[in-house]
């Protein structure tokens, strides 16, 4: 098997990586401190779609992390992209909150519920029912389906509420269609976002908490991957899943010495 080139650029989750239920992890500081003191490529990634990217650069440093905004890069903007790829200025029908309706906003696109090219759901705490209709209606009438994300859970101080991935289950299953996921693990947001540092698969790594986005999308994305096992992945669950991460490590404080 080839050597794998030394890593030049580090893409890394935010939940259960640098942060946990807003609280900065141990070693989160020295690693962004680090990737910035040596000029490394780096992007800080999230499948939430809620807050836009300065919203995030706000959060974060109220938490002590000092993340540039141009080093956020969140499922709404790779959904964006992705619309803006397709379909260039076109118009969509949105459930969800400032994060994606500004990421669609700045791209061009026509919000509204007359005909649009596609319904465009992402993360949102007031899901309402009224909104859920009026997409499944325009499904039915043939508006593409794209969702930002697959996650079906998202966590919250009182415990796990339904997410995105969820909400899609049920228009799917009023519709028959199924969305297109932007978010991770598609390697799509990977990609769009190496291609926002510049940077290239075979020289990058990603961080990550979970084996079934994180890990998966840089796996897919064919960059080298770090399970750290300060989220929702155990030790012992890594067994279960027919991929492996290149490395399984404690926290992203073992990593500031790889930078």
């Amino acid at each position: 098997m080839a050597e794998r080139k030394p890593i030049e650029s580090w893409l890394t989750d935010m939940d259960g990586v640098l942060i946990h239920e807003g609280v900065p992890i141990p070693g989160a500081d020295a690693f962004i401190k680090k990737l910035r003191d040596t000029e490394r490529p780096f992007l800080v990634l999230t499948n939430n779609s809620i807050y836009t990217a300065r919203d995030l650069h706000a959060r974060l440093a109220r938490m002590g992390l000092d993340v540039p905004v141009e080093n956020i890069w969140t499922s709404a903007l790779a959904t964006a992209q992705f619309l803006d790829d397709q379909r260039p200025g076109g118009t969509a029908y949105v459930i969800g909150e400032a994060g994606l309706t500004t990421a669609l906003h700045d791209i061009g696109y026509i919000l509204t519920d007359h005909d649009p090219d596609y319904v465009v759901l992402g993360e949102t705490r007031t899901y309402s029912f009224e909104a859920m209709t009026k997409a499944v209606r325009l499904i039915n009438q043939g508006a593409r389906f794209i969702a930002t994300n697959p996650d079906e859970t998202g966590p919250s101080a009182e415990g796990p509420l339904p997410a995105t991935g969820a909400v899609a289950a049920l228009i799917s299953k009023a519709t028959g269609k199924t969305p297109y996921f932007a978010g991770k693990p598609n390697p799509l947001m990977m990609r769009t976002g190496l291609n926002a540092i510049g940077a290239h698969s075979e020289t990058s790594a990603m961080i990550g908490d979970r084996m079934d986005t994180d890990v998966l999308a840089g796996l897919e994305a064919g960059m080298e991957t770090f399970l750290v096992l300060t989220g929702l992945t155990a030790r012992e669950d890594v067994e279960k899943y027919p991929y492996r991460p290149s490395w399984t490590v404690d926290s992203i404080a073992d990593l500031v010495d790889r930078v």
